[in-house]
């Protein structure tokens, strides 16, 4: 698969069938995510396998979201934003969040690549997951990962906004650029 169409087949699966992935490809995919931009090239993301039922339910109630709950597995993403913050001063927290958002975008193509499903959850008890999982004082939860195979079930098409309506030249609002000023030669 070409990075475009991976991009483009990607979508957020809300219906799992509940099959686990196989381990190796997920190791797989995080290993691509590796290689994802990091401000000061300083590597502040880790990642974290869930496939026990258990703690699946209750990062799924954590995130109100009951489709966490079906996934084969999940994978918490944290990051350590005081390492970053150190190093950026006040810039830290946004570089950390950046980061972690490269890794999870990469992340994500990866596993479509390995035909393994996914979506990003970014809302969730913090304190829960935190706990769940055993995550360190100094980590971050950036996001939820549930991932695994899509059900049978309908799953809805990706709808995006025409480049038309994204795309701006030079200034917030306009839509055409300007043709290049011709330049005379000579005097007239």
């Amino acid at each position: 698969m070409n990075l475009v169409d991976g991009i483009k087949s990607r979508r957020s699966v809300k219906t799992f069938n509940g099959k686990v992935p196989n381990w190796r490809k997920v190791i797989q995919a995080i290993d691509v995510a590796r290689f994802s931009p990091m401000a000061g090239n300083m590597y502040s993301v880790k990642f974290i396998i869930i496939e026990d039922k258990d703690k699946i339910a209750k990062i799924a109630d954590a995130s109100q979201q009951s489709f966490v709950s079906k996934a084969g597995a999940l994978i918490v993403l944290t990051s350590n934003r005081e390492k970053v913050r150190k190093m950026f001063d006040a810039n830290g927290k946004g570089f950390a969040q950046q980061q972690a958002g490269a890794a999870i975008q990469t992340l994500m193509l990866a596993l479509e690549e390995k035909g393994i499903d996914s979506c990003w959850v970014g809302f969730f008890d913090d304190d829960i997951v935190r706990s769940v999982v055993g995550v360190p004082g100094e980590q971050v939860v950036e996001a939820v990962i549930p991932i695994g195979f899509a059900s049978k079930e309908k799953v809805s098409k990706k709808t995006k906004d025409s480049l038309e309506t994204l795309v701006f030249f030079e200034k917030y609002g306009v839509k055409k650029k300007e043709p290049e000023t011709k330049v005379r030669i000579g005097w007239a």
